[in-house]
């Protein structure tokens, strides 16, 4: 499968909470314990190789391109949603007739382990599209996780709109997945920025597969920590003192 397998990795942020910009960096090139956040997420998908990983890049760009060498990169020239962001990176895709993972360069705690497994269950169940979800004691105001009866995925749900009894479901999204490449190439095309924030999102392409007769899975792990997103000074602090255990 690692060989019929590309990645994209969500990097164009400014980091506008954690005061990036003060320090004349995108976010994902905030350092913890001395590494940029990026580095984490890149060596724990490092059985994709470098050449069929895609940074999608934006903000200070210039910061990314000449740490990184090797990669592939894609330009995010606005920010739009993490399915704008994608978009970016579609020409990487093209005639590529494998699975795609699609993760975010400011979530260092992920590990290779829980990528793994996302892969396996992706090629075990054959799916179109796998979602990584899981579990954790941390007090996170993520995406949902709705099944139906049967334990089947029926649709993600966002945090803001999440009813009251959505909000109690203990699964989260991690917003890390796995797509038929060409599947969600075509899905990327029929996404609508009718929303409050006019933004392109991600988390709308497994609900358009769904209704088109894709099969989507969902590999869930006890994910804990490792589902920290770095956003603010606070989250920033948290992270190293947790990549110190």
């Amino acid at each position: 499968m690692k060989d019929n397998l590309k990645a994209v990795v969500l990097a164009a942020g400014k980091g506008t909470r954690l005061h990036s910009e003060k320090n004349d960096l995108p976010k994902v090139m905030r350092l913890a314990n001395g590494r940029p956040l990026i580095s984490y997420v890149l060596e724990a998908i490092d059985f994709i190789p470098k050449t069929d990983t895609t940074i999608v890049v934006g903000y200070k760009k210039e910061a990314i391109l000449s740490a990184f060498t090797g990669y592939g990169f894609a330009e995010q020239t606005e920010q739009l949603g993490t399915g704008h962001a994608v978009m970016a990176a579609a020409p990487a895709l093209d005639n590529f007739g494998g699975s795609v993972l699609v993760c975010c360069g400011d979530m260092p705690l992920i590990s290779k382990a829980s990528f793994l497994e996302l892969v396996d269950t992706h090629v075990r169940e054959k799916n179109d599209c796998t979602i990584l979800s899981g579990t954790s004691d941390e007090p996170l105001d993520y995406g949902r996780i709705v099944r139906d009866g049967s334990g089947a995925f029926l649709r993600l749900v966002e945090h803001k709109d999440c009813s009251e009894d959505e909000r109690k479901i203990k699964e989260l999204n991690s917003g890390v997945y796995i797509f038929k490449a060409q599947l969600l190439l075509g899905a990327l095309g029929k996404l609508r920025c009718d929303n409050a924030q006019r933004e392109y999102y991600l988390t709308d392409i497994p609900g358009i597969l769904k209704s088109e007769g894709g099969k989507i899975g969902i590999c869930r792990r006890h994910l804990g920590s490792e589902l920290l997103g770095v956003n603010t000074p606070e989250q920033l602090e948290l992270v190293e003192k947790l990549l110190n255990r």
